[in-house]
Formats: structure tokens, sequence, C-alpha cells
């Protein structure tokens, strides 16, 4: 009986196909996933993954096609109808009211009955933090919670629905590597459970740890599903791309003995004068990569936007070779000679103008530069077809505004802008969230290359693993306050994630 269930189908989707105007996203796509089995969705971005999850999640409609949910075929035209049928889905960036506990977060928009509503709730949702041996305060308000207490917010908020299928789009691209491990013991006792569960990443480590089957999408089409326990890293990749891919990060010697930023006893106030970098010191060579870790909202935004001149600085000094250039605003920076490149992380927020194509924002970076009063487009156009070419971003036109563009699409724009512009110090935040395993090595390329040219690069990112591989040292931020600056060669993952908890803080750090 028990194998019986364990090979019940829990999703079938057959021969689904979604169109936006001359676009095909999915095209005849066929995936199933049985009860008490995890699945993981690999592919390139623009593959079709989220568009297929949006179709199981109510978001979209197929255009043709069919779907089955335990064995019944369904029609789903909104999340309320996928929510009804067992289907929640966990997003990246997660939709929770800050202001309010975890409990209302979790029964909001939910039509129960009942005289003792709000006893019985709170009753059904301890029942579901002992049963899959949840780490949460019900009574805790959001905006007080680490980023892997606000993900169990939304585990328990499909839960609380009776949802026993999962869909989880990059669960841990903000986790720690402990948090992380959590996370895959939560989703064993779910899959334990009977639950069907969809993990969509990008990492393959995780995905040869925590599925069982693999589908691969490329160009809206399903092109295999294999046997996780039958496949390895490299077959993944080039099933994903199409042809061999090198999965291994160039780590380049460089000889430069030369400071470039030094950051004195830095100390950065958000509007309400709580600190939001306290006392930070460090320094950047030329023709290094320092990286910077540490969970979200960790003190990463403001480092990037005070040295970059965004963000004023209460107390401190940042030494640009000798020179501070705190209270100084971006223009005064440039022309005091300084060649500093920052991508943000809002990529179209404050990296790029969206409603422009990419000559324009070409030449947002030197419209001021030319001696006349005309702006000549020549030069910028030039640029964009090059990093066409360089980075193989996708576009219909170098003319099309960039809001139409993938996500990955958009942040190779900006990066190649900003390495184009030829800058001493590179700041980049998170330069690969959410590309794809051809484009982030792509991009990893490109950095060594202004490494061995002698740039300083800061490197703010998520993915340890990476980072290990790439960094020449990583500081790592924990509540505003460094509590490490190490050698890659001699730190673990494990390490890292221990200085990004309080408990490496309490530790003293490495």
């Amino acid at each position: 009986m028990e194998n019986m269930k364990k090979e019940a189908m829990a999703i079938e989707l057959k021969q689904i196909t979604k169109t936006f105007g001359t676009v095909v996203a999915n095209n005849k796509i066929d995936l199933s996933v049985r009860q008490g089995e995890i699945l993981a969705l690999l592919g390139e971005n623009g593959s079709g993954k989220t568009t297929l999850m949006n179709m199981l999640s109510g978001i979209y409609k197929p255009d043709s096609g069919s779907i089955l949910i335990n064995g019944n075929a369904v029609t789903i035209n909104s999340p309320e109808d996928a929510i009804a049928l067992g289907v929640g889905m966990i997003h990246q960036h997660f939709k929770l009211v800050d202001a309010l506990p975890a409990t209302d977060n979790i029964i909001l928009g939910v039509k129960d009955k009942g005289i003792f509503l709000k006893k019985s709730r709170s009753e059904k949702i301890a029942e579901i933090i002992k049963r899959f041996g949840l780490n949460l305060d019900p009574e805790k308000k959001v905006y007080q919670m680490s980023v892997s207490e606000k993900q169990t917010v939304e585990i328990l908020k499909v839960l609380y629905r009776k949802a026993d299928i999962l869909i989880l789009d990059e669960p841990t691209a903000v986790l720690t590597p402990q948090e992380t491990k959590r996370l895959f013991e939560i989703l064993l006792l779910m899959k334990k459970e009977g639950c069907a569960v969809i993990i969509i990443t990008h990492k393959l480590n995780e995905v040869m740890e925590i599925s069982d089957r693999v589908t691969i999408l490329r160009k809206g089409e399903s092109v295999a599903t294999v046997n996780t326990a039958s496949t390895n890293a490299q077959e993944l990749t080039e099933l994903m791309v199409g042809r061999p891919v090198e999965l291994s990060i160039e780590h380049p010697e460089t000889y430069f003995d030369e400071n470039l930023l030094e950051i004195h006893h830095l100390t950065v106030e958000d509007e309400e004068g709580i600190n939001m970098l306290k006392d930070i010191s460090f320094n950047l060579n030329r023709g290094e990569i320092l990286g910077v870790a540490g969970v979200a909202g960790s003190g990463q935004k403001e480092l990037c936007e005070s040295i970059a001149g965004l963000l004023p600085v209460k107390k401190g000094a940042i030494l640009y070779h000798n020179e501070n250039i705190v209270g100084k605003t971006p223009n005064e920076i440039i022309k005091m000679g300084i060649s500093m490149s920052f991508i943000p992380e809002d990529r179209l927020g404050m990296g790029l103008a969206a409603s422009m194509g990419m000559v324009d924002n070409m030449l947002l970076k030197k419209y001021n530069e030319g001696k006349s009063p005309f702006v000549s487009k020549k030069s910028a156009r030039e640029l964009a077809k090059r990093l066409v070419e360089q980075l193989d971003i996708v576009t219909p036109s170098v003319d099309t505004p960039v809001r139409r563009l993938s996500g990955g699409n958009v942040q190779k724009v900006l990066l190649g802008r900003e390495i184009e512009s030829e800058p001493n110090v590179l700041i980049t935040a998170y330069a690969v969230r959410g590309l794809d395993i051809n484009s982030s090595y792509t991009i990893y390329d490109s950095l060594n290359e202004q490494k061995k040219k002698g740039v300083g690069v800061l490197f703010i990112g998520e993915d340890l693993d990476v980072m290990l591989e790439l960094c020449d040292r990583i500081m790592v931020l924990c509540h505003g306050r460094v509590t490490g600056n190490v050698d890659t060669k001699h730190i673990t993952k494990e390490q890292l994630g221990l200085l990004m908890t309080d408990a490496g803080t309490k530790k003293g750090g490495v």
C-alpha cells in the first residue's frame, strides 16, 4: 500500500503551451511529480520555469494542454483555485505583513468558520509546527524575524491551507548553510508525509543533495527528466545549456601591492537613528576580489551606498588613495578623478532607466563628458552592440526598453556598462542573483578579467561556495558589524555560516 502511494502522481502536466505575443514561453511541456517526491526544476534564464509554475499556481492559464492533480483533470483560473486543489507556491520574495505576528500572517485571507476561531487557529498552527519540527514563535512579529524565520512563516501559510503540493522558487538564495540544512530537513519531513515538492534552484549541489528527480527546460521546452542518483552536475549543466560548460571558477593570482580603499570606523544610521553599520574597518587592495557575506539586511546595501557617495556617513573615513571621500556626492567623487563603478542590488530602481533601451542607458554614464551641447549616440550604440555580443545579451534590439528584458539580461547590461567605464574600484551587489549557470560563469570571468587589470572588486554575494572559489578574502557582516575578515584558503563554508549568525558574533569571529 505504501509503495502504491509513493508511485501515485500528484501532478501531471501534459503538452502545456503558453505564448506571449510571438514569444513561445512553454512549448508542449510534459512534467510529472509523484506523491512523496522532490522534483528539481532546472533551466537557464528565460527557459520557461517560472511561466510553467505560474500556470500551476494559478497566475497564468495555459493556451493548450492539460493539468491533472492527483489523477483528476483540473482547471486553475486563479491562485485561490490552486490553493483549493492543494497547490501552494512559496515565492523567492516573501509576501508578508511586517507589522503583524506570524499567526496573523498565516491566517490572513483564510475563510474559516467557528465560534472560537482564534483559539482553534492557534491550536492548528501549533500542531503543524510540532508535526514538522519547525522552529518558530507564532506570536513574533515579522519585522523582528530572521530571513529563515520569514521563510518558515511562508511554509506554514501553505501548510495551514492544507497544501500537499509545494513549489519553492530559489528557497535558499538568502539562507546560511545551517539554515539551508534546516530547510532541507523540513522538506524531507514533508516528503515523508506524502507531499509533492517542486524546487526551482540554480545551485546544482543542492539539486544533487535534496531532489529525487530533475526536469530540465531549455528554450521553453522540456529536454529531459533524469533520476538524481544517476546523474551529476556536469551532465545537468550540459542538458541546460545544450553544450559542454566548464564548471570551475578561475582564481588568478595577482601581485599588486597597493591599497585602493581604506575604510576606518565607518558608522551609518538609518532615518530613525538606528545603526546599520557599526564601526566598520577594512581595506580593499588593487587586483583583489574581496567578498562580503552576511544574511540579508546585515548592512551590505548600506556599505555599498556609503562608499559610492549615495548615503550619508555618521562617523568614520573612506580613503581612496589616502583622500577622504566621505561627504562628497557621486559627481564630486568622479571629478576628483576617482573611478568607481557601483552595481546596485536594485537593478532597475537604481542601476538602469527601465523605460530606456541599452543605447540610452549606455549614454547615462557619459552624457556629460562631451564638449558639444548635442549628445552623440554613435559610440553608445557601438558599445551596446559589443556588449550584446560579448555577454550574450538576449534582446530584440539595443533600443528595446530594458524593462522588457529578463532579470538575467538586465544584469548583464548593467555589469557590462559599468565594466566598460574602466573603473579602479568595482562594487557589485548580488551580481549573479537569479542568473542561470552559463550567465553566472560569464560574469565571474568578467570580474576576474578586471582583477587581472588591477581593479579592486568588492563582491557582495549570497552563494558561499561561489565566494570561496572566486574571492581572495571574505569579510562577514552580522547586524552591521564585521565578525570576520578571512583568507578563503583557510575557511570553510560552515565556519562562514556561523560568522553570519549570532553564534559567530558570540565566539568573536575568526
